[in-house]
């Protein structure tokens, strides 16, 4: 039986954040545990369906928030007010990554020292910059994720492996992009790979992403294919 179950995280301010952690109770034994880091809009439906998913496949999902309990955009001017705050402050940003891996290690259903990441959009930033920090974890995945790097790279070794799954079209992060990330993996030492989908765009694992005038549109083909690959990435990674 799949399990969600609502928490309550806070950070050393004592701000609360809300997330969704998802299990299947009939697969006894402790779980790697991965987590799933939202697009601009906050923690939606959209994240904790894919932290389902991910306890479907045996794993512990969690939908992780990064704005603070209670604040999701109800638009675009609003979402892009909220991913401008953690866009201006990165070293904050990756204090709330930080936050919900520790959060995630301590639950009763998750074996601490198997831990992964996945996200979408701005949550691909986010993951990539978990990485960028150095952290001792498994493996990390962004979906047409935002690419740039923090301002001041922390200048580590990246020693959990990274999977990209981008679009060719996506116009918020370009091919070129694509061969600057490669560099920067490769300079940290990462374990890495990059696929990159043909006819496709920015947000296409989404549904409700329709504005092809704007290079956001789902593709059904390459939402499969990316899932697909993420499997086999989190099986190797895993040791499954």
């Amino acid at each position: 039986m799949i399990i969600k179950e609502k928490i309550i995280y806070k950070d050393a301010f004592k701000k609360e954040f809300e997330g969704v952690i998802v299990w299947d109770d009939s697969m006894n034994g402790k779980k790697p545990g991965i987590l799933v880091s939202h697009m601009w809009s906050g923690q939606s439906e959209f994240e904790v369906d894919k932290a389902k998913a991910l306890a479907e496949l045996g794993y512990v999902g969690f939908a992780i928030d990064n704005y603070g309990k209670g604040r999701r955009a109800n638009g675009p001017e609003e979402a892009q007010v909220l991913m401008d705050e953690l866009n201006g402050n990165r070293p904050l940003l990756l204090d709330r990554m930080l936050l919900a891996v520790e959060t995630l290690k301590k639950h009763k259903e998750v074996d601490a020292s198997r831990i992964g990441a996945i996200g979408f959009c701005f949550g691909g930033k986010c993951i990539l910059d978990l990485a960028r920090s150095g952290i001792d974890i498994n493996g990390v995945v962004s979906f047409h994720g935002l690419l740039d790097p923090p301002p001041a790279h922390p200048k580590k070794e990246i020693k959990s492996s990274v999977l990209v799954l981008h679009g060719w079209e996506d116009p918020m992060a370009l091919p070129d992009d694509m061969v600057k990330l490669s560099h920067e993996l490769n300079t940290y030492n990462a374990d890495w790979n990059i696929h990159m989908y043909g006819h496709t765009g920015h947000a296409f694992t989404n549904p409700k992403a329709t504005f092809p005038e704007k290079g956001l549109f789902f593709e059904p083909r390459s939402n499969k294919r990316s899932w697909n690959s993420m499997v086999y990435f989190f099986n190797e990674v895993f040791g499954r």
